[in-house]
């Protein structure tokens, strides 16, 4: 998601802007008043279909680390990153903004702690996805949402009744997603994936602890945190930083393309979707990364590792749609995020 170099606003009921300040797994809640107005009106199709595409776009990822079979998950992100943070800074020249890169690490402690959220998210996901099945990478990174929600408390939220039934089920997913992978090979990666949602409910809980801040220079300051560290782990196992060049250039891909294209459409797309509709959109990631599996990898996931997803997905879409009821504010509103495939 190049989601952070690009600033967006949502307009309220009253008609000011309020800053969306994108990117991260959960958008900041809006109030009970101006979510009522929002979900009663009809869904764009354009917009819908824009958010669903974003979420295939970003899923696309996949593929291509799993074609790069000669680099492992340091080499590759060291090169997606250099793709992401030239995009961003020709994107933020082009808007004015100077060297959001370097403003990144200079605007305080909750800023450098989203920019390490992010950092353990990508890199753990990456990892996963290099040791496990891309579909128990995906099904295991969509708990993020919960995830999220539980690390509110550090802001003083508490948990509904309805959060906690939805982590709970989501938990009964996360068992049966990991007993129908426990080949020993594999354990690694399913741990990674669930790591890669702690790293994003890190970043959630620095963000929401001020919303109306601007936040876009983390994705450019985690990328910067990602080449340093996976360079020296690259050095460090004596391989190469400039692997083969078909390799860099897929890496760069992801970054600089999948990666801004899947963002700008969701970026778009959220200026007009309601939030829980966005909610479910956003599912479209996981479910596609399966299918690109199966068709283009040629994985088969364990029956039990779909099932695990199939509840997975239940419990966050269906706890979106509950708090539509009786116009709560809702809780699990899911936003453009670095895409970590």
């Amino acid at each position: 998601m190049v989601t952070s170099s690009i600033a967006i606003t949502d307009r309220t009921a009253s008609g000011a802007n309020v800053p969306a300040n994108i990117p991260s797994r959960l958008q900041y809640t809006r109030t009970a008043n101006v979510g009522q107005v929002m979900e009663r009106q009809p869904l764009p199709v354009v917009a819908s279909l824009m958010a669903i595409g974003s979420g295939i776009v970003w899923s696309f990822g996949a593929v291509l680390k799993r074609l790069s079979e000669d680099v492992d998950a340091f080499q590759y992100l060291i090169w997606r990153s250099v793709g992401i943070i030239v995009v961003i800074e020709i994107l933020s020249a082009v808007k004015g903004q100077r060297f959001p890169t370097v403003r990144a690490w200079r605007s305080g402690r909750w800023m450098m702690l989203a920019n390490f959220g992010l950092f353990v998210a990508s890199i753990a996901f990456v990892y996963a996805v290099d040791t496990t099945t891309a579909a128990n990478a995906a099904f295991l990174g969509s708990l993020t949402p919960l995830v999220a929600v539980v690390f509110t408390r550090f802001l003083g939220e508490k948990l509904s009744k309805s959060t906690i039934i939805a982590i709970a089920v989501g938990v009964v997913g996360l068992v049966l997603t990991v007993f129908g992978d426990l080949d020993a090979g594999n354990m690694l990666g399913n741990a990674s994936a669930l790591l890669a949602s702690v790293g994003f409910a890190i970043y959630t809980i620095s963000v929401r602890s001020d919303p109306s801040r601007d936040w876009s220079p983390v994705l450019s300051g985690y990328g910067l945190l990602m080449i340093v560290v996976c360079g020296i782990v690259t050095v460090l196992r004596d391989k190469p930083l400039v692997p083969a060049g078909d390799d860099i250039a897929r890496a760069l891909l992801h970054g600089a393309v999948f990666i801004v294209v899947g963002t700008l459409l969701f970026n778009a797309a959220s200026k007009q979707v309601p939030a829980v509709p966005m909610t479910v959109f956003a599912q479209a990631e996981m479910v596609f990364v399966p299918i690109w599996g199966y068709f283009i990898l040629h994985e088969s996931p364990a029956p039990l590792a779909v099932l695990g997803g199939a509840i997975i997905f239940g419990a966050v879409v269906g706890k979106a749609v509950y708090d539509t009821r009786g116009g709560r504010p809702p809780e699990l509103v899911t936003a453009p995020d670095v895409p970590l495939l």
